[in-house]
C-alpha cells in the first residue's frame, strides 16, 4: 500500500500572499504612527524598521520609498474616510440622520492610525506626483460631504444657508481631534464624535 506524499513544506501562493499582506501591515502601522508622533521629517525608514526589528531594505521590498510609504498611509486613511460616506448613504431616515451618521463615522476615524495621518499631512510632504494624487482623493470626500448636506436641505430635514460654507466647518472642527485627541482621554473616540456631531448639527436642524 502506498503511503501518502509527506506535506509540502512549501507556501502556497495564497499563503505567501498572506503573509505578504500581514508583514506590510505591521510595517504601515509602524509607520504612520511614528508619523502622528513625530512628523514625517523627523522619521526616517531606519527609525521605522527599527521599531520592528528588520531593516530598511524590508521596508523598500514590502512598501517602496518614504513616499511611497507615506502615501499608501494616508491612502489608507482617505479610504477609511470614504467608507464612512458610503455606509452613511445606506442608512434610513432622513437627509439629516444619514449626515449625522457620516459625521460621527468621520469623525471617529480621525482618531484612528491612517485617517490622523490625513489631518497630519500636508501635500508639501510628498512629491508632486503623490500630493496631486492626495488632492484628488481629499476633493472626492470633500465633494461627498457637501453632497450630504445638498440632500438634507433638499429634503427639508436641514437648514442649509451655504453648503459650501457648511462642508468646510463641519470638516474644520471634526478634524482638530485629530491633533488632540489621546487615547487615554477621558472620552472614547465614539463618545467624543457623537458630541461634537450634535453640537454641530444642531445648527442645522430644520
Amino acid at each position: 500500500m502506498n503511503e501518502p506524499p509527506p506535506a509540502s513544506p512549501f507556501r502556497t501562493p495564497q499563503e505567501r500572499a498572506e503573509e505578504r499582506a500581514r508583514k506590510r501591515e505591521v510595517l504601515l502601522v509602524a509607520a504612520v504612527r511614528m508619523f502622528n508622533e513625530r512628523g514625517f521629517h523627523a522619521t526616517s525608514l531606519d527609525d521605522v524598521a527599527a521599531s520592528v526589528g528588520v531593516t530598511k531594505p524590508v521596508i523598500y521590498h514590502y512598501l517602496g520609498n518614504k513616499d511611497q510609504v507615506l502615501f499608501e498611509c494616508v491612502r489608507i486613511g482617505l479610504a477609511q474616510l470614504t467608507a464612512a460616506t458610503h455606509a452613511a448613504r445606506e442608512q434610513p431616515g432622513t437627509g439629516l440622520d444619514r449626515l449625522r451618521q457620516f459625521l460621527r463615522r468621520y469623525a471617529e476615524a480621525n482618531m484612528a492610525d491612517f485617517s490622523r495621518c490625513v489631518i497630519r499631512t500636508g501635500d508639501e510632504a510628498l512629491s508632486p506626483e503623490s500630493a496631486a494624487q492626495f488632492r484628488a482623493l481629499k476633493s472626492e470626500l470633500d465633494r461627498a460631504m457637501r453632497a450630504m448636506l445638498a440632500e438634507a436641505a433638499a429634503d427639508g430635514s436641514a437648514r442649509v444657508d451655504d453648503i459650501w460654507l457648511t462642508a468646510f466647518t463641519f470638516a474644520g472642527a471634526l478634524n482638530w481631534p485629530a491633533r488632540w485627541h489621546r487615547p487615554d482621554g477621558r472620552l472614547s473616540p465614539a463618545q467624543i464624535a457623537e458630541r461634537m456631531v450634535d453640537l454641530l448639527v444642531e445648527g442645522i436642524a430644520a
